[in-house]
């Protein structure tokens, strides 16, 4: 039997001081429960889906108005329907965790540190309230907004959450053509916008963009722009921020519209692999259970913590972010560049804040083992509890250099979910120990499975991610979607009723579990969902280019690389110059993250017989498995194709020897 690797173990005080043990003796003494263990506690909360969602709602004492006949509906994924009946505001949460003995926001950048204060974050949302309300805007109508990780944007979200609208927001670093392709189905009626940021000491200006995306979207009626440049551009017609705090502050108290438990909170884009970004419509009251029970059972986040994640408005951490103001925590903004001055700046403010609770990508946490940067050596971290990592997978040697050179006692909390719930389906656990390569546990009330083919559940060896039954935060539906028909192909095509996320997981026997990435075409690249359709809407705008195909290939290592195949028309000139020029388009209209890590020129790409660009079986073949066992060539429109991408799969690995 193979030794375990043990890295980690909680102390029985660590224990018995979580939150999770809390929750424990509170069923005890609610309703008589008693576990002996972690996985006897998960095994009760998918057993008795209503009786766990139900303390999640009395153990948190959720503010509501009306009555609820019961806890969700028995209908299948993805009809359920939770709490109807009952209303409640997501907003109101937070404010009801006001304590002006703390911070309510830090916000950092590459210039200042900023503290905000509970008063000053009720000041401003209350005067954005009031201009939201000038504006005629009420419950059900979208408020969107195109801004860096600043203040701001959680101000703004507060003051649309908290009259019942709908929120939706687009990260400045991309380009026009994937913001205009987000919000241009939703129709928002109101814009917020920041006139630039920066990156690696840069200014990036976004007037023109700004611009451009208005005139594309008919629905917008105001720009709210934030003066995040100094001395830049101003945007024209737009109104300004500065100017709705001076003129729109209100003496009168903070109002909360309460909304039905399963009515839109927030609008967040899938990928986009398959045409358009799928907007993925979550619900006030599943967020907010979802969240209250994450954030504090499985972070562990204790009131008057600072709770810190490096995410830009554009990746749904960001919405998670907020999940950290509900367990009394503050949130610690961070917008920039983690490498400058040099990539110890992030551990260097978790010293001096300062940060209890760390959150990053396994990207960068690879990068800071490749440096092997003298953390330790450094800063005391005396603070730091705990380090959270997602975005991809963590590479098993990363867990051993954390307890090397951060921290020994420092609990590494490994997790996975995704946009489409807005939360983790597995993730950290205070009261089991960190084994290397492994994430802990799945959470609490998540009743996921690892399937074969068949619909099987396998235990000890690769399957298929499926959830088995409903979690309050699934969407309620994706926007303009008639009869769910999209939602219903994203998820439950596989096995009937069932949600299939599209992972490749290894479930062991202790429940805690290794995720191995993808198993669609879903570009993950370096911690982010990127959908192939966003490249290639760029690419057909450019002369010359035939057809292309763009791979994401992940190594056992944690590292990725992105390919790009091209077929060009009859006397394209392949030279370096073509091929900076694609580059360039596509991080001016998308952004640095779809740019490729390298252009080849082929033949031809191929395609299934129904003409579909078969993107999975090539990543298969670049990450070594045998072609014959992937595809069947029978089934390839064009078999001939195949032969090209093998000789050059054959190539690329006889130059890296």
């Amino acid at each position: 039997m193979k030794k375990r690797n043990i890295l980690w173990t909680p102390s029985q005080s660590f224990k018995s001081a979580s939150n999770m043990n809390k929750y424990m003796d509170w069923l005890q003494s609610k309703y008589n429960l008693t576990f002996s263990d972690y996985q006897s506690l998960w095994q009760w909360s998918v057993d008795n889906t209503e009786q766990f969602w139900l303390s999640i709602w009395e153990y948190f004492d959720v503010t509501h108005e009306g009555n609820y006949s019961k806890v969700c509906s028995s209908d299948r994924m993805p009809q359920v329907k939770w709490f109807a009946g009952a209303k409640l505001n997501y907003a109101e949460h937070i404010f009801r965790m006001r304590n002006d003995n703390r911070d309510a926001l830090v916000f950092i950048n590459e210039t200042q540190c900023k503290k905000v204060s509970w008063d000053e974050l009720e000041h401003k949302v209350k005067a954005i309230q009031s201009y939201l309300v000038s504006k005629g805007i009420k419950k059900g109508d979208r408020v969107a907004a195109y801004l860096p990780n600043i203040p701001e944007a959680i101000i703004s979200f507060l003051a649309v959450n908290s009259l019942g609208a709908i929120w939706s927001c687009c990260s400045p670093d991309f380009g026009t053509t994937t913001v205009v392709e987000r919000l241009e189905q939703i129709e928002p009626r109101i814009l917020f916008v920041a006139n630039g940021y920066t990156y690696n000491n840069k200014r990036y200006k976004r007037i023109d963009e700004i611009q451009e995306i208005v005139g594309q979207l008919p629905s917008i009626e105001d720009v709210v722009c934030v003066n995040y440049l100094e001395n830049s551009a101003i945007v024209s017609k737009a109104t300004y921020w500065d100017d709705i705090v001076d003129n729109f502050y209100s003496e009168e108290l903070l109002q909360f519209t309460r909304v039905e438990f399963n009515f839109p909170i927030w609008i967040l884009y899938s990928s986009g692999t398959t045409g358009k970004p799928k907007a993925i419509t979550h619900s006030q009251g599943g967020v907010l259970l979802e969240h209250l029970k994450y954030m504090t059972f499985h972070n562990d986040v204790k009131e008057g913590e600072n709770f810190f994640w490096f995410t830009t408005t554009g990746w749904m951490m960001w919405n998670f972010l907020q999940a950290s103001l509900l367990a009394g925590a503050t949130p610690v903004l961070f917008d920039g560049s983690p490498s400058k001055p040099s990539l110890e700046l992030l551990w260097q403010l978790a010293d001096e804040l300062p940060i209890h609770h760390f959150g990053t990508s396994a990207p960068y946490l690879t990068e800071c083992m490749k440096r092997d940067l003298p953390i330790s050596k450094k800063y005391v971290l005396n603070s730091l509890r705990s380090i959270g990592s997602t975005g991809a997978p963590l590479p098993p040697e990363v867990f051993d250099w954390i307890y090397k050179n951060i921290s020994s006692n420092v609990w590494l909390c490994s997790m996975s979910g995704g946009t489409d719930v807005c939360t983790a389906f597995v993730g950290g656990n205070p009261l089991l120990h960190v084994e290397k390569g492994r994430i802990q546990s799945r959470a609490l009330g998540c009743a996921m499975y690892a399937y074969d083919d068949q619909g099987e559940k396998l235990y000890n060896s690769l399957g298929e991610m499926v959830i088995e039954k409903p979690m309050p935060s699934m969407p309620v539906y994706f926007w303009n979607d008639t009869e769910n028909k999209r939602y219903k192909s994203s998820y439950f095509e596989k096995f009937e009723g069932k949600w299939c996320h599209g992972d490749w997981i290894k479930l062991f026997d202790d429940g805690s579990l290794i995720i191995q990435g993808r198993s669609d075409a879903t570009l993950n690249r370096k911690g982010i969902r990127i959908g192939t359709a966003e490249i290639y809407s760029v690419l057909n705008g450019i002369s010359g280019i035939i057809d292309a195909v763009v791979l994401n290939i992940e190594a056992p290592d944690g590292e990725d690389v992105m390919p790009l195949f091209l077929v060009l028309e009859k006397g394209m000139l392949f030279d370096n110059d073509f091929k900076t020029m694609i580059k360039n388009e596509l991080k001016r209209q998308c952004s640095p993250r779809h740019v490729p890590d390298a252009i080849y020129l082929v033949k031809d790409i191929p395609y299934t017989l129904s003409g579909k660009k078969m993107e999975v079986p090539l990543k298969k073949l670049f990450m070594g498995m045998d072609v014959n066992k992937i595809l069947n060539k029978d089934a390839v429109r064009n078999p001939e194709s195949i032969e090209d991408f093998i000789k050059l799969k054959e190539k690329i690995d006889s130059s890296s020897n």
